[in-house]
Parts: structure tokens; C-alpha cells; sequence
């Protein structure tokens, strides 16, 4: 069994930052992609940032120059540091992961944790 468990949502005034965490524990061998989704009321999940065991990254569009992906391998852990926050990045954001385990590989996803960016 694997779980994830996020941190650091919260409320924030426009143009503020939060960080948010994301740590793994469980039967893990290795993980391969660590990324960051965000659902909004009404709208599909989307990709907000992710980041490969290879150290690539990837951004969408609406949030790259704002946020930064960053991990710790030795914690299993994911961090995504946000700056300049918008009133449109107000949304439930969700950390996933891919983990290659001991019979096999499968995303897995956290509870997800609020942001509310707003004055």
C-alpha cells in the first residue's frame, strides 16, 4: 500500500505565495513521475506542474515564471512553491505520483488541499 499526504494549502491575498508538500510512504521501489494537478468548481483536472525522476519538468502554461517544482528523493516528497498568486489559481490542487512498487506500477494521488486566493 502506498499513501500520499499533502500540506500547505490555505487562503492567500493576490500576489502572495504558499508551498505546498506532498510526501509518499509506503511499499516503494522507486518513483518515476511526480507531479501537481489542480480542479477547479465546474472545470476538469488539470496539469499544473510535473517532474520525472530524470529531473525534467514540466509547466502549464498559465502558471510557468510563477511556480517551481522541486522534490527530495531521499523523503519521497514533492514540493510546489507558488509566487504571484492569481485569484484564478483558486482551486483544490492534488499531488500524484507514479511508483513502481514490488508487483507494480500505478499512480496513486493525495486528498487534496485547498487554495483560495482572494482579498
Amino acid at each position: 500500500q502506498v499513501q500520499l499526504v499533502e500540506s500547505g494549502g490555505g487562503l492567500v491575498q493576490p500576489g502572495g505565495s504558499l508551498r505546498l508538500s506532498c510526501a509518499a510512504s509506503g511499499n516503494i521501489l522507486s518513483i518515476l513521475v511526480m507531479g501537481w494537478y489542480r480542479q477547479a468548481p465546474g472545470k476538469q483536472r488539470e496539469l499544473v506542474a510535473s517532474i520525472n525522476n530524470g529531473d525534467m519538468t514540466e509547466y502549464a502554461s498559465s502558471v510557468k515564471e510563477r511556480f517551481t517544482i522541486s522534490k527530495d528523493n531521499a523523503k519521497n516528497t514533492v514540493y510546489l512553491q507558488m509566487n504571484r498568486l492569481k485569484p484564478e489559481d483558486t482551486s483544490i490542487y492534488y499531488c500524484n505520483f507514479l511508483i513502481r512498487g514490488p508487483w507494480n506500477t500505478d499512480n496513486y494521488w493525495g486528498q487534496g488541499t485547498q487554495v483560495t486566493v482572494s482579498s
